[in-house]
């Protein structure tokens, strides 16, 4: 091939393929458009130290320990299975309510409103408080009304004090009490 024929062949071919790239240009290829969408429920929820079943949680535990037959009176404050007081984490913008509703016994001691039972008819009956210094008594469908949750575990201190029974019969005493909690 003589070399002005190559040269117009290249041409050609050159103003060929600009022909096809600026006809391709200006129409474009068929396709579909869409979108995804995204979405998310969040639920109330609150965890009691720190579990988040919705039902029989262990909140705690009063252990008035080891005492005589000669019982004086005693206290003690509601520590959670590892140890440490109760805490409550609830979501932020919710308002953690604890309700102490009635325990297995109460009512059959002459003193307090709650009752230790051994299991053979005798009791040694105790109350729940809200502070240290057993002032504030914390009465059967007692409520106690935590600040605001901003998402982080609140303490929540909470005593019991047994009232003398001298004399009782050797044994172990205890009682069960339940235990509410709304937000």
């Amino acid at each position: 091939m003589e070399e002005g024929s190559m040269h117009h062949l290249k041409s050609s071919l050159g103003l060929a393929l600009c022909g096809l790239l600026l006809s391709s240009a200006g129409h474009a290829a068929p396709g579909i458009s869409g979108q995804i969408h995204s979405s998310l429920t969040v639920v109330p929820a609150c965890e009691v130290n720190g579990t988040t079943a919705s039902s029989n949680l262990d909140f705690g535990s009063l252990n008035f320990g080891a005492t005589s037959a000669l019982m004086q009176p005693a206290g003690t404050q509601v520590l959670k299975p590892d140890g440490g007081a109760m805490s409550i984490r609830c979501a932020a913008g919710f308002v953690p309510v604890l309700k102490m509703r009635a325990g297995r016994n109460d009512g059959q001691a002459s003193t307090g409103s709650r009752a230790l039972h051994d299991g053979a008819g005798h009791y040694v009956g105790y109350d729940l408080y809200t502070d240290a210094g057993f002032n504030n008594l914390l009465p059967i469908e007692g409520i106690i009304n935590l600040a605001v949750s901003n998402g982080a575990a609140q303490t929540l201190n909470l005593y019991g004090k047994v009232t003398a029974a001298a004399g009782l019969p050797p044994g172990t005493y205890t009682d069960s009490i339940a235990v509410e909690l709304s937000f």
